[in-house]
């Protein structure tokens, strides 16, 4: 593996991981109140095209790290789409 993709992936893997913690509160404790609906809509189309323009390039750092970030991300905007729209948002 050439230094470039070793940073890829240590950089793919933090800002995934960074997602974590706030996806296992969302999950346990369903309170989606401090989570912006506009916001989450933007990222999580975001990280979408992220995933597409890495498969293109076949850069499986970009791919790898989106699609898992998309996972994390979509999941988070379908509970606060179920759970908290008429809440702050």
């Amino acid at each position: 593996m050439q230094l470039p993709e070793l940073i890829g992936y240590l950089a793919a893997t933090l800002t995934t991981c960074s997602f974590v913690p706030q996806a296992l509160q969302t999950f346990r404790t369903r309170d989606v109140s401090g989570i912006s609906l506009g916001m989450y809509s933007v990222f999580t189309a975001g990280v979408a095209l992220w995933l597409v323009y890495g498969l293109a390039l076949a850069a499986w750092p970009i791919v790898v790290a989106n699609a898992i970030t998309l996972a994390l991300a979509g999941t988070i905007l379908g509970m606060k789409v179920r759970y908290g729209v008429r809440g702050a948002g």
